[in-house]
């Protein structure tokens, strides 16, 4: 482990957790904005909060030293969040897919630097 790959674990970490942050946060600031896109995307409202919470969750799993097991959950469920996000904004064209791309290559980098500095 070298100081150059911890240090791009850690920026790319930090800037998918801000972002995730930032989402859940607008989620519960913005509801009825954030209701209005996610009526548009096709997916029901009442996903909003929920998702908002594991959101949450899955940052302060990412961050944690506890287990590799809740920061793999989290991954799983960032994934599947971002993947769904791109495809679904990608789908109705709106133009909005771009975040959720950044997201998915944040995610990529932290997480394989992640396994290359065995964070714990």
């Amino acid at each position: 482990m070298n100081n150059k790959d911890k240090w791009i674990y850690r920026v790319s970490t930090g800037l998918l957790t801000a972002l995730m942050t930032f989402s859940a946060i607008m989620y519960f600031v913005q509801y009825d904005t954030v209701s209005e896109t996610i009526s548009g995307l096709g997916f029901p409202t009442f996903i909003i909060y929920p998702l908002a919470i594991a959101k949450l969750l899955g940052v302060f799993a990412l961050w944690s030293k506890k287990t590799n097991l809740i920061k793999e959950w989290a991954y799983a469920g960032f994934t599947f969040d971002l993947l769904l996000a791109f495809g679904a904004h990608f789908n109705v064209g709106d133009g909005e897919q771009y975040p959720a791309l950044v997201g998915l290559i944040l995610l990529a980098v932290s997480y394989y630097y992640s396994k290359k500095v065995k964070i714990n």
